[in-house]
């Protein structure tokens, strides 16, 4: 009896770790799926493919100042091995530099969020936000193929 409840925790504590495992995933990835929902009008404005509009920037801009600080503690050595990510070892191997990033690229959005006045403020300083996506990407993200 002690033995099959011993067990039967086992498996459920096992199961448990793999829900939250994924759970995690699927946070980072809404998360992920937001900021690029939010760059998608950014990068139109920039190209002059749509007319500037500044609340829709600063909308953004405010979810790209506070999802990278959220997204950067979805990282646990837990998930490390997780099945349908896109997250390199890279992140655990040198998780300082890699939240370093989510601090950069949230306090980029933030200075732009109080930079951005008008559509040249936005060609100057929406770039410099943009390019800590690439950035992170670059060094943290598998390529996709």
């Amino acid at each position: 009896m002690k033995r099959t409840l011993l067990v039967a925790g086992l498996l459920a504590l096992g199961a448990t770790a793999a829900i939250s495992q994924s759970d995690v995933v699927t946070q980072r990835q809404a998360l992920m799926k937001e900021m690029g929902a939010q760059t998608r009008p950014i990068g139109a404005m920039m190209r002059g493919q749509e007319a500037f509009d500044l609340a829709k920037v600063q909308a953004s801009l405010k979810v790209l100042a506070e999802n990278p600080k959220k997204f950067v503690t979805l990282f646990p050595e837990s998930s490390k091995n997780a099945e349908k990510t896109e997250a390199l070892p890279s992140i655990w191997e040198n998780k300082a530099k890699f939240e370093s990033y989510g601090t950069k690229a949230s306090q980029d959005a933030q200075t732009a969020m109080t930079t951005i006045k008008d559509e040249a403020s936005f060609k100057t300083e929406m770039p410099k936000v943009l390019q800590n996506c690439g950035t992170c990407h670059n060094e943290f993200r598998k390529k996709s193929s």
